[in-house]
């Protein structure tokens, strides 16, 4: 069994599970402070029994092996949370073996065991709600240089028409500073969550997020994109229109129509739902017990 902990900007899941079946605790916790929400949830982990924990976070994060910061929380935008510790903070409290990815990876690592990339060496996850968040998986393994990666802040091209001008606090118009629930919400002049599917503004998001979409094709050769998150939640009207734009945007070049020639399989909701989330830290524990 996994103790899994997925943290997010909101809030925080504990789940002791050993895969989508096997789920046998899940506990939720708000994010406050960094030790007022990590003490809660150790206070949850502490009467639990596992193997191993798993953690899938909220970033940006150190994950640089030798680092001595490895593990901890690197320069966010979440107040007050810059710097703490987090993987060296659980493994010596518990003392199992633990591992730590984005919360994008570690939901791409779920639903390559679990869920709709089963089987899959090549896919990708995105999570569109406060931010966008886009975690690859390349030959089995999540991707990774010198830094995580960062592709929801890509720069994305846009119909000459839109000119809204995103909310990103750090790059405005990047992927993230137009789709985004905020960006929804800011098109729209109310809240992201009553717009309505055929609101126009839609269109725009969705160019925009075909534009996205069309780089990671073209860059990874993902042979699934799973879209989850709050903003796509609930509207599944939107996946056609999305598919539609991508093909448009791709134009025939290459190979990409045999891609195409699947897209209602290459492009959709995760196969996990809303538990991708939080069985993504239990699939980055099991790869920190190499299960």
């Amino acid at each position: 069994m996994i103790a899994g902990l997925e943290l997010g900007g909101t809030k925080c899941v504990a789940i002791l599970a050993g895969g989508p079946q096997r789920i046998a605790e899940w506990a939720v916790v708000p994010t406050t402070a960094p030790d007022e929400t990590l003490g809660a949830l150790e206070a949850i982990l502490d009467g639990w029994q596992f193997d191993a924990i798993g953690i899938a976070s909220f970033g940006p994060l150190d994950l640089q092996r030798g680092s001595a910061t490895y593990g901890h929380m690197a320069a966010t935008p979440k107040a007050g949370w810059g710097g703490a510790s987090l993987l060296p903070r659980f493994a010596a409290r518990y003392g199992v073996p633990a591992a730590i990815q984005t919360d994008v990876e570690g939901a791409a690592l779920a639903e390559g065991r679990w869920g709709a990339a089963q089987g899959l060496s090549d896919h990708v996850y995105i999570t569109i709600g406060t931010g966008v968040g886009i975690g690859a998986i390349v030959a089995g393994r999540p991707v990774g240089g010198v830094m995580h990666g960062e592709a929801g802040h890509m720069r994305v091209g846009r119909r000459q028409d839109d000119d809204f001008a995103g909310v990103c606090p750090f790059h405005g118009d990047c992927l993230e500073g137009l789709v985004s629930g905020p960006a929804i919400g800011a098109r729209a002049g109310r809240s992201g969550a009553g717009v309505p599917d055929d609101d126009p503004i839609w269109q725009d998001v969705i160019d925009a997020l075909a534009a996205g979409l069309h780089n990671l094709v073209l860059t990874l050769a993902p042979a699934r994109i799973s879209i989850g998150g709050g903003v796509f939640a609930g509207r599944p009207a939107l996946f056609p229109r999305l598919r539609n734009a991508t093909a448009r945007s791709l134009a025939g070049y290459g190979t990409v129509d045999a891609w195409l020639a699947s897209v209602d399989d290459r492009i959709g909701p995760p196969g996990l739902g809303d538990k991708a989330g939080p069985l993504g830290a239990i699939a980055v524990g099991l790869d920190a017990l190499g299960a």
